[in-house]
């Protein structure tokens, strides 16, 4: 068997560098995800009682802290190992890897625009669910906080939605002092007000001539599906440059494993 001997086979330096710099960015952002998630977890008890995990009935962003840390984690560090140790398993996992990412964003992209009516109805589910456990991670009240502050809303389709936390309900057996009302966050704050009524939502809901007073009345689902037009160049821009910064470390570690294969192949 006869092999062509490539002349002056040598692996390009600069894109083994720059592969190297590309993931070691990558690999300490995922240490700091991995390390933000396990610090928002410690303050709340969870590694102290595992169990809290399995008693939360909404969504807890530790969660989605975590699968993002270790996601780029094992893949800047495949990509630095791989670079440095030009190692071509390694390499190939970590084109392999963002190249599937890549594929799977292009996809959810597609369905989000083909099937718009259900996607709409299961962010609709998805909202109510963590509205009934919204006292039960602190995470996810400040979460759930902040996105109605942000996009004056309240509720997934309307403040009534809160009937279905316990704490909020309307339900006559309700002992809680928040009964009929709403959180905070769903108040319209007074711009004179330098400290926030955090009782503001109180027993809100027992009179609804009133709403538009004092909270929002618009839900959620419909003030984000209004954000989304009025934010499409932004959300594209931030589309584009995450699907080149994948693109690039492709590009490198491609170039990167034909190097190291011209080398063996030489000798």
């Amino acid at each position: 068997m006869y092999y062509y001997r490539y002349e002056n086979a040598e692996i390009n330096c600069c894109y083994k560098y720059l592969m190297f710099s590309y993931n070691i960015i990558f690999w300490l952002a995922g240490i700091a995800f991995i390390a933000a998630g396990f610090w928002a977890w410690s303050e709340k008890g969870v590694l102290m009682d595992l169990t809290q995990v399995t008693r939360v009935h909404g969504f807890d962003p530790v969660w989605l802290v975590l699968a993002v840390g270790g996601i780029t984690f094992v893949l800047g560090f495949a990509g630095c190992v791989g670079a440095l140790r030009e190692n071509i398993c390694l390499l190939k996992f970590f084109s392999g890897v963002i190249g599937l990412i890549f594929f799977l964003e292009l996809t959810a992209a597609v369905l989000v625009v083909v099937f718009q009516s259900q996607v709409r109805a299961w962010i609709n589910e998805f909202f109510l669910a963590n509205i009934k456990g919204y006292r039960d991670d602190i995470d996810l009240q400040n979460l759930i906080d902040s996105v109605q502050r942000m996009n004056a809303c309240c509720g997934a389709q309307t403040p009534q939605d809160w009937n279905q936390n316990v704490y909020f309900s309307c339900d006559e057996n309700n002992r809680s002092r928040e009964k009929c009302g709403v959180p905070f966050s769903c108040c319209i704050q007074d711009p004179a007000d330098l400290v926030m009524n955090t009782q503001c939502g109180y027993d809100v809901r027992r009179n609804q001539s009133e709403w538009s007073k004092h909270i929002y009345t618009k839900g959620c689902i419909a003030a984000l599906e209004d954000w989304l037009p009025r934010n499409l160049y932004t959300v594209a821009i931030v589309f584009v440059v995450i699907s080149l910064l994948q693109m690039v470390g492709i590009y490198l570690a491609r170039n990167l494993i034909a190097d190291i294969e011209k080398v063996k192949f030489s000798y």
